[in-house]
């Protein structure tokens, strides 16, 4: 069995503000020590549970946060930017399943740092049907048949999940509060938690299917000023309405459109905020 982690930052217990998922921040290095610790809890108990290999990805930012020197000695760690799929570059058939931790609810909803992809999304839909990055990560995941089975964050991302991905376990590792604050479980326990839930994830893997992503699908993005919508409108192949911030690209298959929407939100970051 080998088992596929994507790892955030805004959803790692503590982690709760800028100063935590920033490196210019002085909160930083202690949020790579509580990721990092995280990541752990699930890699040991998934090679405890039968998993021969487990490769884990650095989906945050630069993705270069997780401390290598610190990480299970067994796993491999896929770090740095740029990747041409970013939060699921190495994903393929090959996986029986798929963690996503530290992850967060989406653009515009409740949750603490909650977003999609860059702060100037405003929502981001597949066909009619609005997602974050779990649930695009989710899709990827579905076109090669594997399963999301875990989803670690804070309380308002396992609804998110659980609503996505009929079946998944979910671990709440803190509770929102507001925006910026959170009811955290300290690391301790947050491992605890998160040794019990992989445990129950890998279980229950026969039971949860993957999130198949639709044929031909239509990627729309609204940004949260039209000068970001001009800028992503410079990749050929979209359309940009006339009367709002929304770009459209018409995508061959899910794989195209994530590529889309990772060039058309870097484009977009060239807008200042005004």
């Amino acid at each position: 069995m080998k088992l596929y982690i994507s790892i955030d930052m805004e959803g790692i217990t503590g982690l709760v503000d800028n100063t935590f998922i920033d490196s210019k921040q002085y909160n930083y290095t202690r949020g790579q020590h509580i990721m990092t610790e995280e990541a752990n809890h699930v890699i040991g108990t998934a090679f405890d549970e039968g998993c021969k290999e487990v490769i884990v990805n650095d989906s945050h930012s630069k993705m270069n946060n997780l401390l290598i020197e610190k990480l299970h000695p067994e796993t491999q760690l896929i770090s740095g930017d740029v990747k041409p799929f970013s939060m699921v570059q190495g994903l393929d058939a090959s996986f029986a399943g798929a963690a996503f931790l530290g992850y967060h609810t989406r653009a515009a909803t409740k949750g603490v740092l909650s977003h999609t992809m860059i702060f100037g999304v405003r929502n981001m839909y597949i066909n009619d049907r609005v997602i974050g990055e779990l649930g695009f990560n989710a899709y990827v995941a579905g076109h090669y048949g594997v399963p999301v089975l875990l989803v670690a964050g804070d309380d308002e991302t396992a609804i998110e999940a659980e609503e996505l991905i009929p079946g998944i376990t979910t671990a709440i590792v803190k509770r929102r509060i507001s925006r910026t604050s959170a009811l955290c479980l300290t690391p301790e326990k947050s491992g605890q938690l998160l040794r019990e839930k992989t445990k129950e994830a890998l279980a229950n893997r026969s039971k949860v299917k993957p999130l198949v992503p639709p044929d031909h699908p239509v990627l729309k993005i609204e940004f949260a000023n039209y000068g970001q919508a001009e800028w992503a409108h410079l990749m050929p192949g979209t359309t940009i309405d006339n009367n709002s911030p929304i770009v459209t690209f018409q995508a061959k298959h899910i794989l195209e459109a994530y590529q889309a929407m990772l060039v058309m939100t870097e484009l977009a970051m060239r807008t200042a905020f005004c």
